[in-house]
């Protein structure tokens, strides 16, 4: 009967998330709540500034929109996906940075190819364009 009371354990252990060496804690329900208020708050600021068009240059607003979205990844990784440097042993940490690194370098290379193939292509006249095959 051993057996049977192991793997009863083995399961509460697995129900419950009690596992050792993992420090990364559930949300309470005011931590779920704050994040919750704080997601609506983000969502809300950039179509206020779209829809009240209260930035004069859209250059602005496109910024302003892009740095409450990254604010708001943020509250969402912290408050829902609990990550943070205890969770793992830091491991989730890092392999976020890892990912925004690899993410950063894939972008900013194509963005330059881009660019440099842009410069660098010949200009071709209408009557140039006509003569091709």
């Amino acid at each position: 009967m051993t057996t049977n009371s192991t793997s009863h354990e083995d399961a509460h252990e697995a129900h419950h998330g009690h596992s050792h060496g993992h420090e990364a804690g559930h949300g309470s329900l005011k931590s779920y709540v704050t994040g919750f208020v704080l997601s609506v708050i983000l969502t809300a600021i950039p179509f206020w500034l779209v829809m009240g068009d209260v930035l004069d240059s859209k250059v602005a607003t496109v910024a302003a929109i892009m740095i409450i979205g990254a604010i708001q990844i943020v509250v969402h990784m912290v408050y829902f996906l609990h990550m943070n440097t205890k969770s793992e042993g830091g491991w989730t940490v890092m392999a976020l940075i890892f990912t925004i690194i690899i993410v950063a370098i894939a972008l900013i290379g194509s963005l330059w190819v881009m660019h440099h193939l842009n410069t660098n292509m010949m200009v071709m006249s209408p009557e140039m364009m006509k003569n091709l095959p």
